[in-house]
Protein backbone atom coordinates (compact mmCIF):
# COMPACT_ATOMS: atom_id res chain seq x y z
CA UNK A 1 0.00 0.00 0.00
CA UNK A 2 1.91 3.33 -0.91
CA UNK A 3 1.26 6.69 0.52
CA UNK A 4 -0.69 8.11 -1.65
CA UNK A 5 -3.62 5.03 -0.84
CA UNK A 6 -2.98 5.58 2.65
CA UNK A 7 -4.15 9.53 2.42
CA UNK A 8 -7.10 8.64 0.42
CA UNK A 9 -8.07 5.81 2.92
CA UNK A 10 -7.50 8.94 5.83
CA UNK A 11 -9.53 11.53 3.70
CA UNK A 12 -12.25 8.79 3.56
CA UNK A 13 -12.64 8.01 6.81
CA UNK A 14 -12.42 11.95 8.09
CA UNK A 15 -15.37 12.68 5.85
CA UNK A 16 -17.63 9.62 6.19
CA UNK A 17 -17.97 10.23 9.86
CA UNK A 18 -16.85 6.57 10.85
CA UNK A 19 -15.36 6.58 14.59
CA UNK A 20 -13.07 3.86 13.93
CA UNK A 21 -11.80 1.91 10.81
CA UNK A 22 -9.27 -0.99 10.83
CA UNK A 23 -7.56 -2.19 7.36
CA UNK A 24 -5.37 -6.30 7.53
CA UNK A 25 -3.60 -6.91 4.24
CA UNK A 26 -0.98 -8.90 3.96
CA UNK A 27 2.07 -6.42 4.47
CA UNK A 28 0.13 -3.86 6.51
CA UNK A 29 -2.02 -3.18 9.42
CA UNK A 30 -3.31 0.10 9.67
CA UNK A 31 -6.76 1.49 12.55
CA UNK A 32 -7.61 5.00 11.91
CA UNK A 33 -9.24 6.23 15.13
CA UNK A 34 -11.74 9.83 14.92
CA UNK A 35 -13.70 11.14 17.64
CA UNK A 36 -17.46 10.39 17.31
CA UNK A 37 -18.36 13.98 17.17
CA UNK A 38 -15.04 15.10 15.26
CA UNK A 39 -13.90 17.15 18.25
CA UNK A 40 -11.89 14.45 19.83
CA UNK A 41 -8.07 13.58 18.96
CA UNK A 42 -7.72 11.49 15.48
CA UNK A 43 -5.35 8.58 15.86
CA UNK A 44 -3.60 6.84 12.98
CA UNK A 45 -2.23 3.71 13.43
CA UNK A 46 0.20 1.99 10.92
CA UNK A 47 2.25 -1.53 11.23
CA UNK A 48 3.65 -3.11 8.75
CA UNK A 49 4.04 -7.02 8.96
CA UNK A 50 7.17 -8.64 7.40
CA UNK A 51 6.73 -11.76 9.34
CA UNK A 52 4.26 -14.14 11.05
CA UNK A 53 5.61 -12.91 14.67
CA UNK A 54 5.16 -9.58 13.82
CA UNK A 55 1.50 -10.20 12.58
CA UNK A 56 0.28 -10.72 16.76
CA UNK A 57 2.80 -7.29 17.69
CA UNK A 58 0.42 -4.03 18.28
CA UNK A 59 0.55 -1.22 15.83
CA UNK A 60 2.54 1.55 16.36
CA UNK A 61 0.70 5.21 17.26
CA UNK A 62 1.81 7.57 14.38
CA UNK A 63 0.55 11.11 15.25
CA UNK A 64 -2.37 12.08 17.59
CA UNK A 65 -3.62 15.56 16.79
CA UNK A 66 -3.24 18.67 19.58
CA UNK A 67 -6.41 19.20 21.74
CA UNK A 68 -8.51 21.46 19.92
CA UNK A 69 -8.55 24.11 22.88
CA UNK A 70 -5.83 25.52 20.69
CA UNK A 71 -7.90 26.34 17.78
CA UNK A 72 -10.34 29.33 18.87
CA UNK A 73 -7.43 31.15 19.54
CA UNK A 74 -6.38 30.86 16.11
CA UNK A 75 -9.97 31.21 14.83
CA UNK A 76 -10.31 34.62 16.47
CA UNK A 77 -8.24 36.89 14.74
CA UNK A 78 -8.63 35.43 11.62
CA UNK A 79 -12.68 36.11 12.10
CA UNK A 80 -12.57 40.09 10.44
CA UNK A 81 -10.92 39.12 7.69
CA UNK A 82 -12.86 36.25 6.74
CA UNK A 83 -14.71 37.96 3.73
CA UNK A 84 -10.98 39.02 2.05
CA UNK A 85 -10.40 35.34 2.05
CA UNK A 86 -13.33 33.78 0.17
CA UNK A 87 -11.78 34.58 -3.06
CA UNK A 88 -8.48 32.78 -2.13
CA UNK A 89 -7.90 28.97 -2.45
CA UNK A 90 -6.90 27.22 0.50
CA UNK A 91 -3.96 24.66 0.18
CA UNK A 92 -4.44 22.25 3.03
CA UNK A 93 -2.30 19.54 4.31
CA UNK A 94 -3.31 15.72 3.02
CA UNK A 95 -1.57 14.28 5.64
CA UNK A 96 -0.23 14.32 9.59
CA UNK A 97 3.26 15.31 10.12
CA UNK A 98 5.51 18.21 10.43
CA UNK A 99 5.60 20.99 7.93
CA UNK A 100 8.96 22.48 6.33
CA UNK A 101 9.38 25.04 4.04
CA UNK A 102 12.28 24.10 2.57
CA UNK A 103 14.08 20.78 1.30
CA UNK A 104 16.97 20.95 3.94
CA UNK A 105 18.30 23.54 6.21
CA UNK A 106 21.07 24.93 3.76
CA UNK A 107 18.40 25.13 0.77
CA UNK A 108 16.15 27.95 -0.05
CA UNK A 109 12.41 28.20 0.06
CA UNK A 110 9.89 26.65 -2.03
CA UNK A 111 7.96 29.62 -2.15
CA UNK A 112 7.23 32.89 -0.47
CA UNK A 113 4.24 34.93 -0.09
CA UNK A 114 3.97 37.21 -3.51
CA UNK A 115 4.87 33.80 -5.48
CA UNK A 116 3.50 33.03 -8.47
CA UNK A 117 2.91 29.13 -8.51
CA UNK A 118 1.60 27.11 -11.31
CA UNK A 119 0.22 23.57 -10.69
CA UNK A 120 2.77 20.66 -9.86
CA UNK A 121 4.71 23.28 -8.31
CA UNK A 122 6.44 21.68 -5.13
CA UNK A 123 5.09 24.14 -1.87
CA UNK A 124 6.35 22.55 1.15
CA UNK A 125 7.47 18.90 2.71
CA UNK A 126 5.42 17.01 5.24
CA UNK A 127 7.89 14.44 7.07
CA UNK A 128 5.46 11.81 8.27
CA UNK A 129 6.85 8.89 9.61
CA UNK A 130 10.83 9.48 8.81
CA UNK A 131 9.01 10.07 5.17
CA UNK A 132 9.68 13.33 3.67
CA UNK A 133 6.31 13.73 1.67
CA UNK A 134 6.55 16.64 -0.75
CA UNK A 135 3.22 18.72 -0.83
CA UNK A 136 2.17 19.58 -4.97
CA UNK A 137 0.13 22.63 -6.03
CA UNK A 138 -3.24 21.56 -7.66
CA UNK A 139 -3.75 25.16 -8.83
CA UNK A 140 -1.98 28.06 -10.25
CA UNK A 141 -2.03 31.11 -8.68
CA UNK A 142 -0.06 33.90 -6.60
CA UNK A 143 0.44 32.94 -3.03
CA UNK A 144 -1.13 35.15 -0.42
CA UNK A 145 -0.44 33.89 2.74
CA UNK A 146 1.57 30.67 4.78
CA UNK A 147 -0.56 29.91 7.46
CA UNK A 148 1.90 27.42 8.87
CA UNK A 149 5.68 28.28 10.54
CA UNK A 150 8.06 26.03 9.42
CA UNK A 151 9.32 22.78 11.55
CA UNK A 152 5.66 23.38 13.10
CA UNK A 153 3.52 19.40 12.62
CA UNK A 154 0.36 20.27 10.94
CA UNK A 155 -3.05 17.73 11.29
CA UNK A 156 -4.85 16.25 8.29
CA UNK A 157 -7.02 19.06 6.47
CA UNK A 158 -5.40 21.97 8.35
CA UNK A 159 -5.07 25.06 5.77
CA UNK A 160 -1.37 26.06 5.07
CA UNK A 161 -1.32 28.49 2.30
CA UNK A 162 -3.61 30.42 0.81
CA UNK A 163 -3.57 31.46 -3.28
CA UNK A 164 -5.34 33.74 -5.04
CA UNK A 165 -6.24 32.05 -8.26
CA UNK A 166 -6.72 35.66 -10.57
Amino acid sequence: MDLKEIQNLIKFVAKSGASEVKLEMDDVKITIKTGSDNDGPTTVQYAPVAAPQLAQAPAIPVAETPAPAAEPAKAEPTAPAADDTSKYITIKSPIIGTFYRKPSPDKPLFVEVGQTIAEGDVLCIIEAMKLFNEIESEVSGKVVKILVDDASPVEFDQPLFLVDPS
